[in-house]
């Protein structure tokens, strides 16, 4: 479990989080929702440490990642895995030597050793023949499960995604988020992902967390999110013509 305590964030006079609250849970995928501007990218960066707080505390299962020096805070991030919107994958280096590049960074595993679980990531993410391709020659479906088996290389505990659905058609965003949910389940990960898909939201939000001016406006889970009197979230959820018809 992931816990935010009360923090906030600002940039200069811009108040970007304000006294967040908020609790991930284990085994399950925790939607951050809003709109842009709103300080869920923030709050995403805050809790992995791209930006420190100016108040309040992180926890990760108990261990207040907010109060750790840096090597402290290194051996947590042993266990985080990310999927960045793009997929971030080093364009000169193969699909085989992107995923491996965290255990060559991170651990002290042999070629062979680094090669097998490589090869279990990529079949998890059904591109067992991959291994040789460079990121120019995939697809943006296929360029997204490449960053997520890197993501996942590490047998992470967390897992962080920001906007995972982002440029893909709908029939490719939800085999994303099958396998996101999947790996979340199967491996009882601490799963958050940042993201302004209602189709995702409807599909595989375990909890979803509403960002609005900074604040947590709304917490509930995929059940809910279409009955609600709270303005400001259904402004958010039905804003689309389509999203508009399940009123």
């Amino acid at each position: 479990m992931i816990e935010a305590k009360n923090i906030s964030k600002s940039f200069g006079e811009n108040q970007v989080l304000k006294d967040i609250s908020v609790k991930f849970e284990k085994g399950k995928t925790n939607l951050i929702i809003g709109q842009s501007g709103s300080g869920k990218t923030v709050l995403m960066k805050c809790l992995i440490g791209l930006h420190e707080v100016d108040e309040g505390d992180i926890f990760f299962d108990e261990r207040d990642f907010s109060k750790m020096s840096f090597k402290e805070r290194k051996n947590v991030r042993k266990e985080l895995g990310m999927l960045f919107q793009g997929g971030a994958l080093f364009d000169s280096l193969t699909v085989e030597e992107n995923v491996m590049f965290p255990l060559t960074m991170y651990t002290n595993q042999l070629m062979e050793e680094k090669k097998e679980r490589v090869n279990f990531c990529l079949n998890w993410v059904n591109l067992e023949n991959a291994n040789r391709l460079f990121p120019s020659e995939l697809s943006g479906g296929m360029t997204k499960r490449v960053a997520i088996a890197r993501a996942i290389s590490m047998n992470p505990k967390y897992l962080f995604c920001d906007e995972p659905n982002s440029g893909l058609d709908p029939h490719t965003a939800g085999v994303i988020d099958d396998l996101i949910q999947r790996l979340t389940e199967e491996f009882q990960m601490t799963t958050v992902v940042n993201t302004h898909d209602m189709n995702s939201v409807i599909k595989i939000g375990d909890t979803i967390s509403f960002i609005y001016k900074g604040e947590l406006w709304w917490e509930g889970d995929k059940e809910h999110i279409l009955n609600t009197d709270n303005k400001e979230l259904n402004d958010f959820v039905f804003a689309t013509e389509l999203t508009k018809r399940l009123k």
